[in-house]
């Protein structure tokens, strides 16, 4: 693809500001179906209000900001009852904002006051602060929602260096922090592109990129492009864009929803698979080893359900379960409506496995003994069911919801939310826990984590109010189909 000046990348405040409105506003009408965990009363307690859009959420076009008074803030309880819980999250979130020159650009990863080593947890990292940005967006405060796209989009024109190596004009910075001089009573916001932590921290889904890239990534890449379809004009390079996108998604849902799928059937089939096939009529079209199936796969997957893999190569596939790629793959509808239904019936079915006493397994299963060591490398971060191996995260919490609320199964959802409500404030809003159950808190665990505290306050207002769904969800695409050209020896 062609590189895009800045100049077409940056816009005025107010061209950024209405495209925000389009893009959130102009979203069609959110439906729900009954599904075999729906509970009719239950979901009559629910405020949902289906046939007023967003405009429960979005007042005006002009997102005016609000504050404590706001109707989210104020802690209402699925009955509508206060709820001193959410009261407190919010004082946690609004205690997390970074400021920079007197206005909101985002908010740090950690306010762990008790812990010794701050290391970075107190710059705004990209990644983290996108159920942040979720929080104040359904609480109606945009500013600092588009504070933090502008900065973000300054600093990646910056020139970005990484041991001699050059990155890419369109590198998204890690993480950024202000840099406050009080002699000179000046601030500076400093990026940091992945040398000062990044690249020291053990790579636990390195060792998955053998070919492609995991589903998380995948499924990211597919909700990327299908996004920049919607904000792209068919004018000038946009149209280009447009089409070269649309090639890349025709192949990219072939062959996700073909070949990193699994239920059932599927693993039988994988079970019988034939090896050495050669010929374009191949069944087995990566060379699978039947033998390759670990044996905790054929007591997992339930006779109803499925999921998406967590990698596929030549003669190997990584058969973890991977509960971030396979949310996305809900929201942004790279998996198909059957294909989300499986996914939450299998986590219905396996529960006690990928929820139990704390939303959400990461991944399951965790990986030990050899295997851990020559994957981790002996990491003591990543010991079984700890951190990435099989730790439970709460910030997942509003991916599951999210993924509950768009299959029709809100129950679900209020199980989860439920489930985590009964020990963030104790515990302190921890990071990640530990433990096959998640019982324990994580044993490097920063408290008072602000995405922890993010992803549970956007879990209650969806599960609250289903149309803020909408801001995330995407409808089940079209079929899209590459443009066809005549090549230079076409004859007619």
């Amino acid at each position: 693809m062609k590189r895009v000046s800045s100049h077409i990348s940056l816009a005025s405040e107010a061209e950024i500001n209405l495209d925000l409105s389009r893009l959130i506003i102009d979203k069609p009408r959110f439906t729900l179906e009954r599904k075999r965990s729906f509970d009719e009363q239950s979901w009559s307690e629910l405020s949902h209000r289906q046939n007023d859009g967003f405009d429960s959420v979005l007042q005006s076009p002009a997102f005016p900001s609000g504050g404590f008074d706001s109707p989210f803030s104020m802690g209402t309880h699925f009955g509508g009852g206060p709820r001193p819980l959410v009261n407190e999250a919010w004082e946690a979130l609004r205690k997390s904002v970074v400021y920079f020159r007197g206005q909101p650009v985002g908010t740090i990863a950690a306010t762990d006051h008790a812990s010794e080593e701050v290391l970075n947890y107190d710059q705004v990292f990209v990644r983290d602060f996108v159920p942040s940005a979720l929080a104040f967006l359904m609480n109606n405060e945009t500013d600092i929602v588009k504070n933090f796209l502008l900065k973000t989009l300054h600093l990646q024109s910056s020139e970005k260096m990484i041991d001699r190596f050059k990155l890419g004009a369109g590198a998204m910075p890690a993480s950024f922090k202000v840099d406050r001089n009080k002699n000179r009573n000046t601030e500076t916001l400093v990026a940091d592109f992945g040398e000062s932590a990044i690249a020291h921290d053990c790579n636990f889904y390195n060792f998955q990129g053998i070919y492609g890239y995991p589903i998380e990534i995948q499924a990211l890449f597919y909700m990327a492009l299908r996004c920049a379809l919607q904000m792209l004009k068919p004018e000038g390079e946009g149209k280009e864009f447009i089409e070269k996108i649309g090639q890349r998604l025709h192949a990219l849902t072939y062959h996700m929803r073909n070949y990193f799928w699994l239920d059932f059937p599927q693993l039988n089939n994988i079970y019988r698979y034939k090896t050495e096939e050669y010929s374009h009529t191949a069944v087995n079209k990566f060379n699978v080893i039947p033998d390759s199936i670990p044996d905790w796969v054929f007591d997992f997957m339930p006779c109803r359900g499925g999921y998406f893999l967590g990698n596929v190569s030549p003669a190997m596939m990584d058969f973890r379960w991977f509960a971030l790629g396979n949310c996305i793959a809900i929201v942004s509808s790279l998996a198909t409506p059957e294909q989300s239904v499986a996914i939450v019936d299998l986590i219905e079915e396996r529960w006690d496995e990928l929820v139990g006493e704390m939303p959400l397994k990461i991944c399951y299963p965790a990986i030990e003994n050899h295997e851990w060591r020559i994957v981790t490398g002996c990491d003591p971060k990543n010991t079984r069911w700890s951190y990435h191996n099989g730790g439970s995260w709460p910030v997942l919490l509003w991916l599951l919801t999210a993924a509950c609320i768009k299959t029709g199964r809100p129950q679900m959802a209020k199980r989860a939310i439920e489930l985590a409500e009964s020990r963030p404030l104790k515990d302190g809003w921890p990071e990640y826990y530990d433990g096959k159950l998640g019982r324990f808190v994580g044993k490097q665990a920063r408290k008072f984590q602000t995405w922890s505290i993010a992803g549970y306050l956007v879990a209650r207002m969806m599960l609250e109010d289903p149309s803020t769904l909408m801001m995330i969800s995407m409808e089940e695409d079209r079929p899209v189909k590459p443009t066809m050209r005549r090549s230079a020896s076409w004859n007619a």
